[in-house]
C-alpha cells in the first residue's frame, strides 16, 4: 500500500491493548540479566528510557526495579529524550562505571506505539476539512510500532562478552525543537490518546545535516574513518531517510543493518533492538568496529562506537 511505498515498512508489531511499558520493559530486562549471568546484587543503576511511560509519576523505572527485584541501593530513574533515550542511558551508566560509582547498570525501554497509531487514524478520519499538509504532518505517526529492549553494561572485568563501549559524541541543534512535537504527557491509561505532529521533510534535511556534523566529530573522537567501520546500526525511520543519511555521511550502505521493513519505527527501542537482531543473525564478528547512529527530535544526535 501507500505506507509501504513511501516508508519501506512492510509489517510491524503492536502489544495488546492495556499493556504497560513497565511490563514489557521488565521482560526485556529479565532476559538481559539472565543472558549476562550477572548477580543482580551488582546492578547499581536502573534507567527506563522509553518515550512511553506508565505514569507522569512515579518513574516507570521504579516499577521495573520492583519487578526485577534489584538492590535497594540502586539509582532508579527515567530518562526521556525521544528516540535517543536508550543511548543517553547507556552513556550515563557507562560514566558511572568509569567513575567507580557502580559495577553494572541496566537500561530498559518499553515502547507501546499502538495508541499513537490508533489516535492518529481516528483524528484523520474524524475531520472533514483534512488537507494534504495535515496528512503529511501525521505520516510519521503512522510508521510507529511497539518493541521492548534492555541493555546491560558492566565493568570490564565482569564482562562475559568482551564487547566494549569506546565512546561517542552528542550534538544538539535545538532551534529545530518544533519540527516534531507530541501532545500532553499523561502516562499510559485508558483515556490516553497521544498525537504527534511532524514536519518530516524538514526533519529529514536538518537531521542529515546534524548527523554529518556529529559523525565528523565522532570519527575524530574514536580515531575511525568511514573505511574502518565494519557495521552501522541506525535509528529506524524509513527507506528515504536511510538512503539520505548514508549519502550525507559518506558511508557504504552495505554496512547497514535494517529492521524497519518488519518492525517499523519503535522509538527509543529501535536502534538497540536492531543491534540485538543483527547480533542474533550473526552479522557481527569479534573486534568489529560498530557505529550506533542515533538521531532524535529536538533536534539531538548521539553517536557511539563499539568494539565487538
Amino acid at each position: 500500500g501507500r505506507l509501504e511505498l513511501m516508508s519501506g515498512i512492510r509489517e510491524r508489531r503492536f502489544f495488546e491493548k492495556g499493556v504497560f511499558p513497565s511490563a514489557v520493559a521488565s521482560i526485556a530486562g529479565r532476559r538481559a540479566l539472565e543472558r549476562g549471568s550477572i548477580d543482580r546484587g551488582r546492578i547499581g543503576c536502573l534507567i527506563c528510557a522509553s518515550v512511553c511511560r506508565d505514569f507522569l509519576e512515579p518513574a516507570t523505572a521504579s516499577i521495573v526495579h520492583h519487578n526485577l527485584n534489584l538492590p535497594n541501593r540502586s539509582h532508579v530513574f527515567d530518562i526521556s529524550n525521544a528516540c535517543l533515550g536508550v543511548l543517553n542511558g547507556m552513556v550515563h551508566v557507562a560514566n558511572m562505571i568509569e567513575l567507580g560509582q557502580i559495577e553494572a547498570g541496566l537500561i530498559v525501554s518499553g515502547e507501546n506505539g499502538g495508541p499513537l497509531v490508533d489516535s492518529t487514524i481516528e483524528s484523520l478520519l474524524s475531520r472533514s476539512d483534512l488537507t494534504r499538509s495535515d496528512v503529511k504532518r501525521a505520516f510519521a505517526s503512522l510508521t510507529i510500532a511497539s518493541a521492548a529492549v534492555a541493555v546491560l553494561l558492566v565493568r570490564r572485568d565482569l564482562s562475559r562478552s568482551g564487547h566494549r563501549l569506546l565512546g561517542g559524541v552528542s550534538y544538539a541543534e535545538t532551534q529545530f525543537n518544533d519540527l516534531c512535537r507530541g501532545n500532553q504527557d499523561s502516562g499510559v491509561n485508558a483515556e490516553w490518546s497521544p498525537l504527534m505532529s511532524t514536519d518530516s521533510e524538514t526533519m529529514l534535511v536538518e537531521g542529515c545535516k546534524l548527523a554529518r556534523k556529529t559523525w565528523n566529530v565522532t570519527r575524530e573522537e574514536l580515531g575511525w574513518s568511514n573505511e574502518t567501520v565494519d557495521r552501522v546500526f541506525c535509528h529506524q525511520v524509513g527507506q528515504v531517510h536511510r538512503k539520505a543519511l548514508y549519502e550525507a555521511l559518506g558511508l557504504d550502505l552495505q554496512k547497514d543493518f535494517s529492521t524497519l521493513e518488519f518492525l517499523g519505527n519503535t522509538g527509543s527501542a529501535s536502534l538497540p533492538v536492531t543491534l540485538a537482531i543483527g547480533e542474533g543473525q550473526g552479522v557481527l564478528k569479534p573486534e568489529d568496529k560498530v557505529a550506533l547512529l542515533g538521531i532524535g527530535s529536538g533536534l539531538n544526535c548521539l553517536m557511539l562506537g563499539l568494539e565487538w
